[in-house]
């Protein structure tokens, strides 16, 4: 596809591939379960939901290639995680009622000028 043609949404998914294959982190496409990786993207939402009465701070990683659901247990919030926001995060991938998950990651978040 040529960037003539693209969407928006096209370009920017394009973008983050490449960012995160240049970093040498996994697409999330090509992650397998309950394996660890490093990915890489944009935060596209982050919310708070109780899980079994403990806060958990849910926060959607996307990067181009797919999606996984970044969930830290017994956290109402975390300094600099909010939508917009690009990562780095390293955790075991597993999926749960369909959804693509990773409990706790160890994360970092990119500089300004990265974005």
């Amino acid at each position: 596809m040529t960037r003539w043609v693209a969407s928006d949404e096209e370009v920017e998914a394009e973008e983050l591939r490449d960012d995160a294959r240049k970093t040498g982190c996994e697409p999330l496409a090509d992650v397998e379960d309950r394996t660890t990786v490093r990915v890489r993207g944009v935060l596209q939402s982050v919310t708070l939901q109780p899980r079994l009465g403990t806060p958990a701070l849910e926060a959607d990683l996307f990067d181009g290639s797919g999606a996984v659901t970044l969930v830290w247990l017994g956290r109402r919030r975390i300094a600099g995680i909010s939508c917009g926001r690009r990562l780095v995060a390293t955790g075991r991938v597993a999926t749960l009622d369909g959804r693509r998950i990773m409990y706790n990651p160890r994360y970092e978040l990119l500089p300004a000028g990265m974005e």
